[in-house]
């Protein structure tokens, strides 16, 4: 049962509170679902600052976590937006994985209809060994647009291999690959739908939103380290520290809320620029945040705040899923189309 928008955060949030310690991603992950918080506004109709606020709340709270939920709700938004009817099914646990990797590509047959048969390696499938369904995109071999297609990972010829997964940071994501041998699928969608459509840059900033609720974490235990001490005893070099780390996550707050706006404003139109934009200042401040706090912390944080420890640990390789300076490049193609840059105040 989904629940409603202005109590979703809410309960959100006292969900992820009690959850039980120790728990693994996946196992959170499939408790969210069961409880119906997974089923967040759709991107660019309204509510996406909400969507990016549920997102950071399960970010701040385990960045696993939130690579498997951001990539399920992800999921779902899409199976809506391409009108695929096993949207209205509840309680399957999702997975997109679109990753394109010279280790492996996916191939595939008509099979009939819509299904079709999958073969080859899909690199970088977050939570795929633990997840009932995913979402991937595939290849015809007469076709340079890919299809997507989903599939569900108990059926015959769908193989996961974790050898190649060594991570530290963001272990427990375990973004392992999948081989296919004939595997069933069924195509949503047409070839190049997927890229095409306007939610595809939508999902891309939700992103964002995550490296955000993990660096307000961090930002959290600095905050608190400062707070505990008299005024009059507070250390200079840390309160400097919370004044940038406050500069950071205030300016890209401002930008998150201003893109969600823009977004919801204008559905239809490309919203590749203010995509990278705000994925581009979400990392940079995640960044910042990390240094800081971790400089005016010191290894105590690293070394007895398990919380921090771990946000440390995965925050970098979480922000990696930027493109960094492919990125800014890209971003830099779209300003160039504008005159003057749009930089007026």
């Amino acid at each position: 049962m989904s629940v409603a928008v202005s109590s979703h955060h809410t309960y959100l949030r006292a969900a992820l509170a009690a959850a039980e310690c120790g728990a693994t991603a996946p196992e959170l992950l499939q408790g969210l679902v069961q409880s119906g918080l997974d089923r967040l506004p759709q991107p660019g109709a309204g509510e996406t600052l909400a969507r990016w606020q549920a997102l950071a709340s399960v970010a701040e709270h385990d960045l696993s976590l939130a690579k498997l939920y951001e990539g399920h709700t992800d999921a779902l938004a899409i199976l809506e937006e391409l009108q695929d009817p096993v949207a209205q099914v509840h309680g399957n646990t999702w997975g997109v994985w679109a990753a394109e990797s010279p280790q492996g590509r996916v191939t595939l047959t008509p099979a009939g209809n819509d299904r079709v048969l999958l073969h080859g390696a899909k690199c970088w499938c977050s939570g795929a060994a633990h997840l009932s369904h995913g979402l991937l995109t595939a290849w015809r071999s007469d076709d340079k647009r890919p299809q997507l297609v989903r599939v569900a990972m108990a059926k015959v010829g769908v193989h996961v291999d974790a050898t190649q997964w060594r991570a530290v940071g963001m272990a427990g994501s375990a973004s392992i690959d999948v081989v296919f041998d004939g595997a069933l699928a069924h195509c949503v969608g047409d070839p190049g739908d997927y890229l095409a459509r306007p939610g595809f840059w939508h999902g891309g900033a939700g992103v964002a939103a995550c490296w955000y609720g993990g660096a307000l974490a961090l930002a959290r235990a600095l905050h608190q380290a400062n707070a505990r001490v008299p005024t009059a005893a507070r250390c200079p070099l840390r309160l400097a520290a919370v004044g940038k780390v406050d500069v950071a996550l205030q300016s890209t707050s401002a930008v998150l809320r201003e893109t969600a706006q823009w977004m919801d404003a204008h559905p239809y139109q490309d919203a590749a620029a203010v995509a990278l934009r705000v994925r581009l200042a979400a990392e940079a401040c995640a960044t910042r945040v990390l240094d800081e706090a971790g400089r005016a912390l010191g290894a105590a944080a690293f070394c007895r705040d398990a919380h921090f420890a771990r946000m440390a640990a995965d925050l970098p390789v979480f922000v990696r899923q930027s493109h960094a300076e492919r990125d800014f490049a890209a971003l830099a193609q779209h300003v160039l189309k504008a005159e003057g840059g749009n930089w007026s105040l």
